[in-house]
């Protein structure tokens, strides 16, 4: 899946880069609005706890780059985003963070509404890097996800060579409890022991800003037709 996902992203780029009457490529980043994840205790003996903890939303970071051509009031958009996420699980004792770093590959189809104005929507493969629980025994690993693929939709707007760009990351990962154990005893307790990781999904808000580094329509000097890559 992953190298049919990685040449179909190849091919849009030569084909569109053929036909395109603009095109622009550049870096970006800015703030996440990290929201999931939800563990439930079980009880075992004495007085283990066995209720349903929602973890609380955090703000991390994200950033990358991207290509946009643009045909018309159309556009195509491949970009390849890093996002550290991180929600808080507020445990009895202690809170303990849930941290998931992952790297992003969104094939974006949007449409000009109204003058600096685009809305766009497409799919992205998602690989996780690294996935964390504070507190959870070392042999007990973080599972993420079961889909690598995901669903973005957003808004963003130009000024120049600058964007402001804010869209909705969701995974389509279904949700997968399996059993992790928790340090439950002395002053690095969390107050709960073994324990269902119910929903391990992250979802986000991510707002960005975007600089051109090159665009055709502030030189019509480029190469017209043919194949970059």
């Amino acid at each position: 899946m992953n190298k049919a996902f990685y040449l179909l992203i190849i091919g849009f780029f030569c084909i569109s880069v053929s036909n395109a009457q603009e095109f622009s490529f550049g870096i970006k980043g800015g703030p996440s609005y990290v929201m999931g994840g939800q563990i439930t205790g079980r009880v075992g003996g004495g007085a283990d706890f066995g209720g349903t903890v929602e973890a609380d939303s955090q703000f991390k970071y994200h950033g990358g780059g991207f290509f946009e051509v643009r045909f018309n009031k159309f556009l195509i958009r491949p970009e390849v985003i890093y996002s550290a996420m991180e929600t808080e699980f507020p445990f009895p004792t202690q809170a303990s963070t849930y941290a998931v770093e992952k790297v992003s590959v969104p094939l974006l189809f949007g449409y000009n509404v109204w003058g600096p104005l685009d809305i766009y929507a497409g799919p992205a493969y998602q690989k996780i890097l690294d996935a964390t629980l504070e507190g959870n025994e070392p042999d007990q690993p973080v599972i993420v996800q079961n889909n690598p693929l995901a669903a973005q939709a957003g808004i963003k707007a130009s000024f120049g060579r600058f964007e402001l760009d804010l869209r909705y990351d969701r995974t389509l990962a279904s949700k997968e409890p399996y059993v992790i154990n928790i340090v439950n005893g002395g002053s690095d307790g969390y107050g709960i022991n073994t324990a269902d990781f119910d929903d391990g999904r992250l979802n986000q808000i991510l707002l960005s800003i975007s600089f051109k580094i090159f665009d055709s329509a502030a030189n019509p000097g480029r190469r017209k037709g043919g194949c970059y890559f």
